[in-house]
């Protein structure tokens, strides 16, 4: 039985460790622009009695939290495998995710208890001040979101993280609106509508994210890629290959994606080309980098629906 061991890996580490040292700064000037708004936020919700500015900090808290995993994770991320974690620690951005998508929820309680009760007693606020901070937080949030941007389409947490600067723009545009309305027609409670508008906002993304880090971390199938796709396309890679079984497929982090599989070949020696195959099927069309492939010594000696009855007298 020959057990054979793809690489692909070495090329892609180089062009991941490049690319990750502009992606770790622009993490952290988006973490320390959203750190700073957020204390100026905070302060300026305090001293203007404005829960809009207060929960729009509260949401800059998360994402600068969010922001801060992000830059952790990807540090972490690059710290080569040791003999106990084999795999590395790319998976540490999963779980920063998930432990993130958690404290948001406990985040949004505490506004909409606090909305709740100013609608039944409203509090005084000075427009002049809230206007001031939250136009200043649309600002820094829109150089935030652009230098993100550019990077987030194929990693979770920079798309976590540019998800959360959006969610936080749309935020601060609504604390100018309110801002406004409490400037100009003193509607007061606008300011605690506001903030709960920006509370669902974080809960919408929070809700994302635990989903797909939750997916990431139940070794859950890629997003977008159906195994019985993999394998219909596995069986006709190579005219010697008659069977391919016990597929997984799965991602380490968002963008590393692996499998195993059974492979069965219709003459023994043909080995090395299934391989050779099997291994370019998976990289070009699934981006899968690092499959284990098991090729089965005739017929497959697991006992498993798909290889019994196959035992001639």
């Amino acid at each position: 039985m020959h057990h054979a061991h793809s690489h692909a890996h070495a090329d892609h580490e180089h062009a991941h460790a490049a690319g990750a040292g502009t992606r770790e700064r622009k993490l952290f000037v988006a973490f320390a622009l959203t750190a700073g708004m957020m204390v100026a936020e905070a302060a300026g919700g305090w001293w203007s009695g404005s829960l809009a500015l207060m929960a729009d900090a509260g949401h800059m808290f998360v994402d600068a939290g969010a922001l801060l995993l992000a830059l952790f994770a990807a540090r972490m991320a690059q710290r080569p495998a040791d003999t106990r974690r084999t795999f590395g620690y790319g998976r540490m951005e999963v779980l920063a995710g998930f432990v993130n998508a958690l404290t948001q929820f406990v985040l949004v309680g505490f506004i909409a208890y606090e909305a709740i009760t100013r609608f039944f007693k409203p509090v005084e606020i000075l427009s002049g001040v809230m206007l001031g901070v939250a136009i200043v937080g649309l600002l820094v949030n829109l150089i935030v979101l652009r230098s993100l941007h550019d990077h987030a389409h194929d990693d979770v947490n920079l798309s976590a993280a540019s998800l959360h600067v959006l969610g936080d723009l749309l935020g601060s545009v609504g604390a100018v609106l309110a801002a406004l309305l409490v400037r100009w027609l003193s509607w007061n409670w606008a300011d605690p509508a506001l903030s709960l508008l920006v509370s669902l906002l974080i809960l919408r993304s929070a809700w994302q994210l635990l989903r797909r880090s939750t997916h990431i971390l139940l070794e859950g199938v890629p997003e977008g890629m159906d195994p019985h796709e993999v394998e219909a396309a596995l069986r006709i890679a190579d005219t010697s290959i008659r069977d391919v079984h016990h597929l997984h497929v799965w991602q380490l982090a968002s963008g590393s994606r692996m499998a195993t599989l059974h492979l069965e070949l219709h003459d023994r020696d043909a080995g090395a080309r299934a391989l050779a195959a099997v291994n370019s099927t998976l990289l070009e069309r699934f981006g899968i980098r690092h499959a284990t492939v098991q090729i089965d010594p005739g017929h497959c000696p697991d006992e498993s629906p798909g290889c019994n009855g196959h035992h001639h007298h």
